[in-house]
């Protein structure tokens, strides 16, 4: 574990900033002072001192990584953000947390090129990917944002300070550090997977525990829509609850190939072996379908939604019954 005393740490800071404040002329004589890049503008503001210690006690010489060319988007977590992230997992302070998780954490808290806050309240919802590589395979973390109520990052972290301008990008203070997610975070995160948590959590099912495993876990995860349907074929099913256990253990045991970190580009045509059975991949079509007589064939819809422990892809229907392949 590497450990960068608060000093050296302020000599690599303090050396950035005079490589990068110097002023220069313009045509009309007026001195112009470069707006500074990002660790100048984060030293510059004091509730982001926690953060500019954390850059460089961390692996990966981030200092001078954001003080490269980017553009990147910091999401930066105020002290107080930091501060209350440290006493919840119990580190006295920033130069405890082992150096190369601080690195991915920290990386989990920028996302290459420039995000306004303009251009998230436009789009209003969705993924974008971070620079942490903390996926298997060293697969890059992705990131959900919805603007519903605020600017808020996984379900977790609000942006109360948007767009401070840098020379190489962007930052947006926030209100929580944004820990690593697992398959899970972008399930409670994402309201379109509100009926799937309500079918994780339903019963006596421990999902939501061996879902929050090392994995890795390839999951087909149902989207609202494809559990309301699912539901409307019987007159005694308000929630997902509703559904008999064995029948709905065995539905979401379909979604879920374990040992696996399955991307887009990696699925293939034909069967797989699941939780609960078989199911088959049409990689060219972008389905999947199940056992059922006629079988249930689901679109994917959205791919390579990417956790530290696994890969999700929303699917638009849910699987119920394996295949029964003959002779097994």
């Amino acid at each position: 574990m590497k450990i960068i005393s608060k000093i050296a740490s302020a000599a690599i800071i303090a050396a950035l900033i005079l490589g990068v404040s110097s002023c220069s002329d313009d045509d009309d004589g007026n001195i112009i002072i470069p707006t500074g890049n990002i660790v100048v503008t984060a030293t510059a503001d004091a509730e982001l001192s926690l953060l500019v210690t954390a850059l460089g006690a961390a692996d990966g010489d981030l200092v001078s990584v954001l003080g490269g060319t980017g553009p990147f988007t910091v999401l930066a977590p105020t002290n107080i953000a930091i501060e209350a992230y440290l006493a919840a997992n119990n580190y006295a302070d920033i130069a405890a947390v082992p150096a190369d998780e601080l690195e991915q954490l920290l990386l989990n808290h920028v996302i290459p090129g420039e995000v306004t806050s303009t251009m998230l309240t436009t789009n209003g919802a969705g993924y974008t990917q971070t620079s942490s590589t903390a996926g298997p395979d060293e697969n890059t973390i992705s990131m959900y944002y919805n603007t519903s109520n605020g600017v808020v990052f996984n379900g977790v972290a609000t942006v109360s300070t948007p767009d401070i301008a840098a020379s190489n990008g962007i930052i947006h203070k926030i209100d929580a550090v944004i820990g690593l997610p697992d398959v899970t975070t972008f399930a409670t995160a994402d309201p379109n997977f509100s009926r799937l948590v309500e079918g994780l959590t339903a019963h006596s099912f421990d999902y939501v525990d061996t879902l929050q495993g090392d994995g890795p876990f390839t999951v087909f995860a149902p989207n609202n829509a494809a559990f309301d349907a699912l539901l409307a074929t019987d007159d005694t099913w308000n929630v997902p609850g509703d559904i008999q256990e064995q029948t709905l253990q065995t539905a979401l045991n379909l979604h879920v190939i374990p040992n696996s970190n399955a991307r887009e580009a990696d699925l293939v045509d034909g069967a797989v072996s699941t939780l609960g059975g078989e199911i088959t991949v049409d990689a060219t079509a972008k389905t999947v379908s199940d056992g059922s007589n006629p079988a249930i064939t689901a679109a994917i819809i959205a791919t390579d939604i990417q956790a530290t422990n696994g890969v999700i892809h929303a699917i638009d229907n849910v699987l119920l019954f394996p295949i029964l392949t003959p002779g097994r």
